[in-house]
């Protein structure tokens, strides 16, 4: 009969079988092993059929940016091809995403430092 496999978590490419050894061999904080800590960003994408009125439109009106921020937000989707429009966790990111592709606009989700 078969012996079941320890737990095992992945850790600098090599397997480690708990969290604890994992915690000693990187003398790491555990809390800083969770990629959730990390901001993520929500990206706006440039698209050729939206108008860039109704992209600052957008932004004014689901973001609450002004219109200054707005038009400056704009413009970087329309001369960079992208703009990141909020910071925060990645749920919160998500559903900006989701708002985002309701109003037509080509949106994603990164991490921060990417």
């Amino acid at each position: 009969m078969r012996q079941p496999l320890p737990l095992a978590t992945w850790h600098a490419g090599r397997m480690t079988s708990t969290l604890e050894e994992t915690r000693v061999e990187t003398g790491a904080d555990p809390r800083l092993l969770t990629a959730s800590d990390v901001p993520w960003v929500t990206l706006v994408w440039d698209d050729p059929v939206n108008l860039m009125s109704y992209v600052s439109y957008v932004f004014r009106s689901y973001f609450g940016f002004g219109v200054r921020e707005a038009e400056r937000l704009m413009m970087q989707v329309h001369t960079g091809g992208k703009a990141v429009v909020a910071t925060g966790s990645r749920e919160e990111m998500e559903r900006h995403v989701v708002a985002m592709h309701d109003y037509g606009l080509w949106a994603t989700v990164a991490k921060a430092d990417e």
